[in-house]
């Protein structure tokens, strides 16, 4: 069985330019976790993952201790980061070279991919376009109503 038999032809896409707030209510509202970024011409770029934006927003725990904050004071500086990035653009968040799958690669190789690299969503990419993405619940899926 092939990646492009399985895989969602419909993933969800954010152009390269949209902020961080842009991002973070895309991934809520459609709960993906893994957002392809694409370019004006609907070209490959990369992923933004939940993870990237959220460590961009956590404070620097060595940096809040040698400045002399409380750990307890900490949320107010999450809070602060939040504010001060919600407009600023995902570009520097993107995986810009993240690995891919293509339509032709056969599932056991993107499964044992995902599992040995802890990766639930991978892009598949044809020709420097995104064509689809493959999943974990996507393999689950396919293998467990093969007949």
């Amino acid at each position: 069985m092939r990646v492009g038999d399985v895989m969602n032809r419909s993933p969800v896409r954010i152009r390269d330019g949209a902020t961080i707030r842009d991002a973070a209510d895309l991934m809520s509202s459609t709960q993906i976790s893994d957002l392809m970024v694409i370019d004006a011409q609907d070209g490959f770029l990369g992923v933004l993952s939940e993870g990237d934006v959220i460590r961009a927003l956590l404070p620097n725990y060595d940096d809040l201790i040698r400045d002399g904050v409380k750990f307890t004071d900490a949320y107010a500086v999450f809070l602060q980061n939040g504010r001060a990035m919600r407009d600023d653009r995902i570009d520097r968040l993107v995986i810009r070279d993240p690995l891919t799958l293509s339509p032709d690669d056969q599932i056991l190789k993107a499964a044992g991919t995902m599992i040995s690299r802890y990766i639930h969503r991978l892009p598949v990419v044809q020709d420097g376009r995104l064509v689809g993405t493959l999943s974990r619940g996507d393999l689950c899926r396919a293998v467990l109503a093969a007949p």
